[in-house]
């Protein structure tokens, strides 16, 4: 009875076309563009207070007494709570960490008073008016002083410093050793890298009154985390209510709990009233746990033919002063090395080491980009010794789809090959390689290089000028492997959808998978709307409130686009069943023989435009039958998790790419200048065309940042860079030309064939990037960040006659 008089019109014909593969702009596009986005700086609320924290900034030292009694006598200040007023529940990965420190402080960055107070400046001044006692204690500033005999104890619990050891092994490196016909052996060390999300860390906590508990919070893994806090603060995590205002970047740095939000947490529930707690960017460089720093010895081998024979690698990390997810990154790394190419014989063997810095947390790559630069750069010292082209070695050593990797990873669809060749044919490999071998082989008879090519540039320059730089260039490629539907890492892997059509062909997605910048949301709706036949201005998607979207695990591991999606598409594909039945009694019609297109039932074989899907529903809504159309599915990906010897196919799909960089190189100054980057990855399948080169381009610049320049410099304890003037990012200025390439392998098990690639395209920057460093000065680097000063040394020391 509610529908309207129709008027006969012709039929008209719907054109069939799929979304998948296009360019499609973020639909939080035009509100952050236009400033209407309401970032956790933006939102207050009545009654409101702010937060702030006393950090130590002592590296190792007892507490021996806190005297806050000024701060509290400041007006305006609501609450001073040390660890004396709180429950003290260990968390972290080590359950070494408190929100408040009571006895100790083991880092600069321990957390040990907090003030709530009625403005940020009343709180900035009430916290440097807290007297804190402390008895300094060694300070234990590098993993080798903290297993040095007679080392100081950084925590009583673990006697020798090392919290965690990791350990793997596949074959026989004794046997691999035999079979080898050139073997290399290199140290690389690997620095911390900030991440540097343009939004600092911050957290709002309010309580209603029945005590539930309210948090706008930048989390990753919103359910995890209301779990995880309610042990810590003491509510029931059915209390707990979470929702995610828009995040300023993530990059795994809000994979974890950090002090900071228990803390603030328990200043609202001592108050009664909302607390709001946001980093200073000085607090984010000294109280944000930055990339896993590490110094990876290897050795590896080869035939003559340049089959591989073995990996055998030892790294140590250094652990900081607690724990969060850093110290689990060889949980990665040793996937790297075992299934990086094909490699009979693997040993692995890694060392976590408590001292006196500051520690580290999960960053895009998890760890991979370390065990990446180390394994790529040897594979092209391998090379080097075999007289042998390096691409020329990874395609003997690339594996194959179908293959099982000797830690048990199946590799379905695997591009490796593809994406090899592709790089390598886009960048001019062979030409450009060749012709940079052949400058530096002409110099290797003159003890100063850069003089004479100083003197060549400018003889063939015709000119006589002091003040001729001498620019050489060069290429190399790397590799990479990487886990591209989720990790097993947690019982279950899976998410949820909630899935909604309304009267007039509107979808509300309720997705449990968060959106923190890398366009996760709209994927989902070009898949929702795909599957459904709708336009995407049809589809609208929640995922930020814990209160309305079903279980996810959170946001890690490259797993969105796979597990989200296909969670989404499942809900959709059910929808759309349930249409075509409605659709099929209303027309009089088989199921089969009907399709949806463009907000219409059309014709399967003509595309005739039959009737709209709003009348479709409506037909069911206010029919004899009073049905709606709602839909759920909960996805849990295929893998399995690895057994007590790291053994087991982890993730549903693996992702491959390759990475070719041409750099130019100061011979007088040591400055590396990137000139372009073809990247190549296998994506399964491109969903969002415009998105995965956002992606690919952007993990690209971050690769280069920590390949360059990006290092948090820590001496004694302490950070000495705290700032963007201080900490050198990539600009503008800095990003080279990018071409970029999509190998689609058409992935069996991923949303309409799609792989994961959120944290790939940074993997390999670096390792290329040394390898054409090489190419062409003739240096080979094995510590990073690649600064002028440190490549000017290595090619001092180059030029120096040998003793």
């Amino acid at each position: 009875m509610f529908e309207a008089a129709s008027v006969a019109t012709p039929k008209r014909r719907t054109k069939k076309d799929t979304l998948i593969g296009r360019r499609i702009p973020k639909l939080d596009a035009p509100e952050k563009a236009t400033g209407l986005a309401r970032y956790i700086e933006d939102l207050n609320f009545p009654r409101m207070l702010y937060g702030k924290i006393l950090f130590a900034d002592r590296p190792h030292a007892r507490i021996v007494s806190i005297d806050t009694s000024a701060a509290r006598a400041m007006r305006g200040v609501r609450a001073v709570i040390t660890a004396a007023d709180i429950n003290l529940v260990p968390f972290g990965y080590g359950q070494d960490n408190t929100a408040l420190k009571a006895d100790k402080v083991t880092c600069i960055r321990d957390e040990v008073a907090a003030v709530a107070a009625d403005t940020p400046e009343i709180a900035a001044e009430a916290v440097k008016r807290i007297r804190v006692t402390y008895e300094d204690l060694p300070v234990v500033a590098s993993p080798e002083e903290a297993v040095a005999d007679g080392a100081p104890i950084i925590h009583e619990k673990i006697a020798d410093n090392t919290p965690f050891r990791y350990d793997y092994s596949h074959g026989d490196i004794e046997a691999g050793v035999g079979d080898s016909h050139i073997i290399v052996e290199d140290t690389y060390t690997l620095q911390r890298q900030a991440h540097c999300c343009l939004g600092t860390s911050g957290i709002i906590a309010s309580f209603d009154a029945d005590g539930r508990l309210t948090l706008h919070s930048l989390t990753q893994v919103p359910f995890l985390y209301k779990n995880d806090l309610a042990r810590i603060v003491g509510v029931a995590p059915e209390k707990i209510r979470i929702i995610q205002p828009p995040i300023g970047g993530g990059f795994g740095s809000k994979l974890d709990i950090h002090p900071f939000e228990p803390i603030c947490i328990f200043l609202a529930m001592k108050t009664s009233r909302p607390v709001k707690l946001v980093f200073t960017r000085e607090e984010e460089f000294l109280a944000t746990p930055t990339r896993q720093n590490a110094v990876i010895y290897m050795r590896s081998g080869a035939r003559k033919d340049g089959t591989f024979t073995f990996r055998d690698v030892r790294m140590t990390l250094d652990n900081g002063g607690r724990t969060s997810w850093g110290a689990t990154t060889p949980w990665i790394m040793m996937r790297s090395f075992s299934s990086l190419y094909r490699v009979p014989h693997v040993r692995q063997h890694a060392d976590i080491i408590y001292t006196n810095n500051i520690y580290a947390c999960a960053f895009r790559g998890y760890g991979n980009p370390q065990a990446t630069f180390a394994l790529e750069s040897q594979i092209d010292q391998l090379a080097d010794e075999l007289g042998m082209d390096p691409l020329d070695v990874r395609l003997i050593n690339a594996q194959k789809p179908g293959e099982t990797t000797g830690q048990g990873m199946v590799l379905r669809t695997c591009g490796l090959k593809e994406c090899l060749e592709t790089s390598a044919a886009n960048a001019g490999w062979e030409t450009k390689r060749r012709e940079a071998e052949a400058s530096r082989n002409q110099q290797t008879e003159t003890p100063n290089r850069a003089a004479t090519v100083r003197e060549r540039t400018k003889e063939q320059a015709g000119i006589a000028c002091s003040h001729c730089r001498s620019m050489v260039r060069g290429v190399g490629m790397a590799s990479f492997f990487h886990v591209g539907g989720g990790a097993k890492i947690y019982r279950s892997d899976g998410c949820g959808t909630i899935l909604k059509l309304d009267d007039f062909g509107a979808v509300t997605v309720l997705t449990g998978s968060s959106e923190i910048g890398q366009g996760s949301e709209t994927v989902l709706a070009q898949i929702v709307a795909e599957g459904l036949g709708l336009p995407m201005k049809n589809i609208r998607v929640i995922n930020n409130d814990t209160e309305l979207t079903p279980w996810d695990v959170g946001v890690h591991a490259s797993r969105t686009t796979f597990i989200a999606g296909n969670s989404v598409l499942r809900a959709a594909r059910e929808a759309r069943r349930k249409l075509l039945a409605a659709a099929a009694a209303r027309l009089k019609r088989e199921p089969d023989q009907l399709d949806l297109s463009e907000g219409k039932v059309v014709d399967g074989a003509t595309g005739e435009a039959l009737e709209s899907i709003g009348k479709i529903i409506r037909g069911l809504h206010f029919g004899s039958k009073n049905e709606l159309i709602m839909t759920t599915d909960f996805y849990e990906p295929p893998s399995t998790a690895p057994d007590e010897d790291q053994m087991g196919d982890i993730s549903a799909c693996y992702a491959f790419g390759t990475h070719v960089a041409e750099v130019e190189v100061d011979l007088d100054t040591g400055v590396v200048k990137v000139i372009k980057v073809c990247a190549t990855h296998d994506v399964g399948r491109v969903i969002n065309r415009l998105g995965l080169e956002g992606q690919i381009e952007g993990g690209i610049v971050q690769g280069l940042g920590y390949c360059l320049s990006e290092e948090v410099k820590v001496s004694e304890g302490r950070v000495l860079n705290p700032s963007f003037t201080d900490y050198k990012l990539m600009t503008t200025w800095d990003v080279p030309e990018m071409e970029l390439s999509f190998v689609e392998t058409n992935d069996p098990a991923g949303p309409y064939g799609a792989k994961g690639v959120g944290e790939s395209p940074l993997i390999p920057v670096a390792a290329a990037v040394a390898n054409a460093v090489y190419n062409a000065a003739g240096v080979r680097i094995r510590e990073l960040p690649l600064t002028p000063e440190k490549v000017l040394a290595h090619l001092k020391a180059a030029s120096r006659p040998a003793e």
